[in-house]
């Protein structure tokens, strides 16, 4: 009789273990974010410029991601503006640089150099990361 009560309290531990481990995956996930911002802003407000501070971060932002699906140049740029914009007091002087995430290769002056001349319909929508797409 006494087996058949300390089960439910064993459940209810258990359940507990496994509540108090997952709400630490989801605080470490929602921190990458800021982590990657904190390194963008700190190295591009201290003279750094974007593709140093842009590597840097994201190669954090990547190594934090756990899983089988690694995270997108688009997206870790979309992450760090977000914790940028969600908490602007934490990362006051980083706004300004934000553009410089979403910059396509046409506004640097780069073109690649097997794009087509004339006649294409399809618009390039491929941005500074367009070339690493895939590569990580």
């Amino acid at each position: 009789m006494a087996r058949n009560r300390l089960f439910p309290v064993v459940q209810l531990c258990l359940a507990g273990l496994c509540l108090s481990s997952l709400q630490g995956t989801i605080a470490r996930a929602d921190s990458t974010p800021n982590k990657g911002a904190q390194v963008y802003c700190f190295m591009r407000t201290n003279g750094n410029d974007h593709n140093v501070s842009w590597e840097a971060s994201y190669a954090l932002i990547k190594r934090q991601k756990s899983g089988v699906f690694k995270t997108s140049p688009e997206h870790a740029a979309v992450m760090i503006t977000e914790a940028v914009v969600n908490d602007p007091g934490t990362f006051p002087e980083c706004g300004r640089y934000l553009g410089d995430l979403f910059k396509t290769k046409e506004l640097k002056g780069s073109l690649p150099e097997n794009r087509p001349v004339g006649g294409s319909t399809s618009s390039p929508s491929s941005t500074s990361y367009g070339d690493q797409r895939y590569s990580y």
